[in-house]
């Protein structure tokens, strides 16, 4: 009698049913993705051989697949929420074991680390002092200390000082506007971080030569012996090169008030990325750049598309902490799930291939952003009903065969 064979029917439309209401269940958890039954049929040993005549015992669950399908990516107002549009798991540690995530709520616990909601820091390549991306990989630190000050060691200047200008002849007075014929202003920083008001002027002594004036303070900073401030022009109004730079040391001894700890010694450069040029128009700064800074802290975190951490800093400077690291398997289905929004590696996944975001098959990663869950709840309605009619058919079929052992039972 077929009470067993509809019995396996029985217990697999449950299973299927039990799979529907984890994805319908989990239809609004990130990162999760959708799992199905794949179903096989049962044959007894008895029949093996007998051909087109073997009658089939039942059916069986062949494997739960996971379905790793894209999510819908929506966007959040916290940047630690990350999103990998495309191939590729989040890596994340717990005291040295590792798993896998497409889960992406991330944050900063009380030690700086990336961590998610189960205190799995998020795994990256490591950053040096510098910057630089290093191969090792390691839980994702990010360094909150203020970034230290830097002494203006540069400057360079691209204008356009006009042509038509007229020759002015004596000293530069910076109090006097007729002994020059153009200035501009920018600050300087000190090996303390402290600012200064630097001020450079333009006096035109002859036919395409310019003498400069630095002033820091308001205290005039001599220029070298070797040019002396001079920047001449080609008749075509180029920089002449070579007769661009000037060196000058600001000494402590020039304004005791300024708070000047350090002599600072200066490159002024008029031919830099930008030239200064001498053309028949007004005179207008092009580039006015110098390379000091105050102390900063931290204002923001920025993640790029290519998984790279930079920190940005109230001084305008960034602090590379590092690159988020991704990984792929040869066999997604062959993961194990563990709960949580996480995977651990398992004997048919293969080994994880560990590389950076957008390289290879892996993905780009969307900062302020999470991948949702991938269920679509109109698919799982229509499959639940499905599993509850398959449910029911199978109850019939123990129903009548319940009915024909009866009738065999009384038989006379």
């Amino acid at each position: 009698m077929p009470f067993r064979t509809a019995l396996s029917g029985l217990n697999a439309a449950q299973s299927e049913l039990r799979i529907i209401g984890n994805n319908i269940a989990n239809s609004a958890t990130s990162g999760f993705k959708k799992s199905r039954a794949e179903f096989s049929d049962l044959l007894a040993t008895s029949n093996l051989g007998a051909g087109g005549n073997a009658i089939g015992s039942g059916v069986q669950i062949a494997q739960i697949s996971q379905q790793f399908s894209q999510g819908v990516v929506t966007f959040t107002d916290n940047n630690l929420d990350l999103a990998i549009s495309g191939g590729g798991f989040f890596v994340v540690d717990d005291a040295g074991a590792r798993s896998y995530s497409r889960a992406g709520n991330f944050g900063v616990d009380q030690s700086g680390e990336i961590v998610n909601s189960q205190n799995q820091t998020l795994v990256a390549f490591q950053a040096d002092s510098a910057g630089n991306i290093l191969s090792n990989t390691g839980p994702l630190q990010l360094n909150l200390s203020d970034i230290n000050p830097a002494q203006t060691k540069g400057i360079d200047i691209g204008v356009n000082l006009d042509a038509s200008s007229p020759i002015i002849a004596g000293a530069i007075d910076p109090n006097d506007s007729n002994t020059y014929n153009s200035s501009t202003s920018l600050s300087v920083f000190d090996s303390q971080g402290a600012s200064h008001l630097a001020a450079v002027y333009f006096q035109k002594t002859a036919a395409n030569s310019w003498q400069t004036a630095l002033y820091i303070d308001g205290v005039n900073v001599p220029e070298d012996a070797g040019e002396n401030g001079i920047v001449n022009f080609g008749t075509d109004g180029t920089i002449v090169a070579g007769a661009a730079n000037s060196t000058v040391v600001y000494d402590p001894a020039y304004n005791p008030n300024a708070g000047v700890t350090a002599a600072m010694p200066l490159t002024i450069n008029y031919d830099a990325t930008t030239p200064s040029t001498q053309y028949g128009s007004s005179f207008n700064i092009n580039s006015l750049v110098q390379d000091g800074y105050t102390t900063g802290r931290i204002s923001s975190l920025d993640i790029g598309e290519t998984g790279v951490v930079q920190a940005r800093f109230t001084n305008g400077q960034n602090r590379v902490m590092g690159q988020i690291a991704l990984a792929n398997f040869s066999n997604p289905q062959g993961l194990v799930a563990i709960g949580g929004n996480a995977w651990v590696e398992g004997f048919s996944s293969g080994q994880p291939v560990i590389a950076a975001p957008g390289s290879g098959t892996l993905g780009v990663i969307q900062s302020g952003a999470l991948e949702g869950s991938n269920v679509d709840i109109t698919e799982q309605l229509v499959g639940m009903i499905t599993a509850q009619r398959d449910f029911q058919a199978n109850a019939q079929v123990i129903s009548v065969a319940d009915a024909m052992t009866q009738t065999i039972i009384n038989l006379r």
